[in-house]
């Protein structure tokens, strides 16, 4: 599925609520619903219980009890512009979640990396050793 269609099914299925959001309002203060909360049940989403079960691992606190995804925007005075960022962020989540991560084989640093490293070590060593009392003679 590509991410179109997600959108598309998430805008679809997902219930939007609007509240008020915090922060300064000038004129309009306490009268103006931009916030919106978005709520995306992950089993209504085309996806096989595997990649819902992968979902919620991987998604964590932002996944409710009731198996929504709750998501919320309040970035700009506009709720149009709060709503499309918030099912933008829902889509993001999604594609991002879902993505298997690639497996890194593990590397053993080179003759450079070593000499450096060693190098480095024997100027602080040094750095250290002159920061002490001379010896008495």
């Amino acid at each position: 599925m590509n991410r179109d269609e997600l959108q598309d099914h998430i805008s679809r299925v997902s219930d939007e609520q609007f509240t008020r959001s915090s922060g300064p309002g000038g004129q309009n203060v306490n009268k103006l619903n931009t916030r919106v909360t978005l709520r995306v049940p992950l089993t209504a989403l085309p996806l096989s219980e595997q990649e819902v079960s992968q979902l919620r691992d991987r998604l964590g606190n932002r996944v409710n009890a009731e198996g929504e995804l709750i998501i919320h925007a309040s970035e700009t005075r506009s709720r149009e512009t709060n709503r499309v960022r918030a099912l933008q962020r829902a889509t993001d989540l999604i594609e991002n979640a879902l993505q298997v991560p690639q497996h890194r084989r593990p590397t053993r640093p080179g003759r450079a990396a070593r000499e450096r490293r060693l190098h480095e070590k024997r100027l602080i060593g040094r750095r250290k050793r002159d920061r002490s009392r001379p010896a008495e003679d």
